[in-house]
C-alpha cells in the first residue's frame, strides 16, 4: 500500500506583511503515483494543511511511460481549481518533451494543465500577492547536461542569471529548482526559499539531511533531503512522493512538504508579537 507523510518546516521571515502565516505545499517526484482515486488522499492532505499555494518541483511523470501523465493530469486540474499551482519541470518532463516519441503527449499534458490554471515556469517568473505579501516564483529549467551521471557541469551565478535573471528585491523570492546538486549555486543566486527534489531522499535515508545515494550515482550527496539554511536563505529538499525504476525506500518515507512562512516576531502558538519571535 502506497503511503506518504506530511512534513512541515517553519521559516521565520521579516518579509511577510500583515502578520499572517503563509503555507506553501511542495510536491516533488510524484512519478505518476496515485494515492486513492484521482489522488484524493494527496488532495485532502494539501487541503488539510490549509495551503495558500502549491509548488511543483518537477518529475510528476516518468519519461518512458506517458501513461503517468494521464494518471496525474486530473489531480492537477482539480488542484488548480482550488489553489494557485506553480510548476517547474524536472528531468523527466524535459526528457518526455525532447523525445520525438513522447513530445506530443507531453505538450498535450502541459496544455491540459495550463488550460486548467496551472502556471508552468520555463525559466520564467511570476509575481503574486498572498495575504498581503508580494511573492516572486521562479522556475529553473536546467539543460539535460546538468543531469549527467555522475559527472556534470556546475552552474555558477552567471549561468543562473542568464537563464532566469536576478531574484526580485521586493517581497519573497521563491526558486523552484528540481536538482538539489547545485544547492550552493542556488544560495549564491539569492532566493529567500529554494525548493527541490530529484534525489528521492537518498534511497536509504541516514538522517534528516543525509541519504546514501541519488539518481546521478553520487555517494552521500550534499543537499540530499531536508532543510538547509545559509544566513536568511532557506532550501527545502523533498524526499519525493514516488519513485521509479528501483522502487526502494529504507527509513525514507514518501513525503508532502509544507513550508510554513511565519512573520518574524510572531509567536506561532498564540499569534501574538514577542520580542524574541519564539515559534516553538
Amino acid at each position: 500500500m502506497k503511503t506518504f507523510r506530511t512534513k512541515t518546516y517553519q521559516i521565520r521571515t521579516k518579509k511577510l506583511r500583515g502578520g499572517q502565516c503563509v503555507r506553501l505545499a511542495i510536491l516533488a517526484d510524484l512519478h505518476g503515483f496515485v494515492y486513492g482515486k484521482e489522488n484524493q488522499e494527496l488532495f485532502q492532505a494539501i487541503e488539510s494543511a490549509e495551503a495558500d499555494a502549491v509548488l511543483v518541483a518537477g518529475d510528476m511523470v516518468v519519461s518512458s511511460d506517458p501513461s503517468t501523465a494521464a494518471a496525474v493530469a486530473g489531480f492537477f486540474c482539480r488542484l488548480a481549481n482550488s489553489l494557485p499551482v506553480f510548476y517547474a519541470m524536472g528531468n523527466h518532463e524535459n526528457k518526455m518533451l525532447i523525445n520525438p516519441e513522447t513530445t506530443e503527449k507531453y505538450i498535450n499534458y502541459e496544455r491540459v494543465l495550463t488550460n486548467a490554471g496551472v502556471c508552468f515556469l520555463h525559466n520564467e517568473y511570476v509575481f503574486m500577492k498572498i495575504k498581503g505579501t508580494e511573492f516572486a516564483f521562479y522556475g529553473l529549467e536546467l539543460p539535460m547536461e546538468y543531469y549527467r551521471k555522475p559527472a556534470s557541469p556546475y552552474p555558477d551565478q552567471e549561468v543562473l542569471e542568464k537563464l532566469i535573471g536576478k531574484p526580485s528585491e521586493y517581497g519573497v523570492s521563491v526558486l523552484l529548482a528540481h536538482n538539489p546538486k547545485y544547492g550552493n549555486a542556488y544560495f549564491q543566486w539569492g532566493a529567500d526559499l529554494t525548493v527541490s527534489g530529484h534525489y528521492h531522499g537518498g534511497v536509504l535515508r541516514l538522517s534528516e539531511h543525509y541519504g546514501l545515494a541519488c539518481p546521478q550515482y553520487l555517494f552521500l550527496p550534499p543537499y540530499c533531503c531536508g532543510d538547509f539554511r545559509e544566513e536568511n536563505k532557506h532550501m527545502l529538499v523533498s524526499a519525493g512522493l514516488g519513485e521509479h525504476t528501483v522502487p526502494l525506500r529504507i527509513h525514507n518515507p514518501r513525503e508532502l512538504i509544507i513550508a510554513e512562512l511565519i512573520p518574524e516576531g510572531i509567536n506561532r502558538k498564540t499569534g501574538e508579537y514577542t520580542e524574541d519571535g519564539d515559534i516553538c
